[in-house]
């Protein structure tokens, strides 16, 4: 995993010579990208007024050629009380997409979440400077 806490991208082929180019344009990857981050930012933790991407939960999302996308994500805390609701929540607002495949959502603890994760946004929101 990058150091950059939201990582958005296409898989790349494990052997480039061997296969061919994506079958996604630039175009298209650069619609889904902006169009799955603005689904993200729909999807609030009900307990905190702020939207899982600006609040760092969501970790990574890969966008596959095929257009599966595979999404990691944390919670605040293991005890989350809306951890089974949350992972839903996502995969429910990434499939709303136009043009996306399946989607799959992890939930991951490594690296652990911590404030410095959150963008200024949210940092803003829950006055947290």
């Amino acid at each position: 995993m990058s150091d950059d806490p939201k990582t958005i991208g296409v898989t790349a082929p494990e052997n480039p010579s061997a296969q061919p180019s994506s079958a996604l344009t630039q175009d298209e990857l650069t619609r889904l990208t902006d169009d799955i981050v603005a689904a993200l930012k729909t999807v609030y933790d009900p307990e905190i007024p702020a939207d899982v991407y600006e609040l760092g939960l969501i970790y990574k999302v890969d966008i596959k050629d095929d257009r599966a996308v595979d999404v990691d994500m944390t919670l605040t805390t293991p005890n989350c009380p809306v951890a089974g609701e949350l992972p839903v929540m996502v995969e429910n607002a990434v499939a709303s997409v136009a043009g996306v495949g399946p989607v799959k959502v992890s939930v991951v603890w490594d690296p652990p979440w911590d404030p410095s994760r959150m963008s200024d946004e949210a940092r803003v929101v829950l006055n947290m400077w």
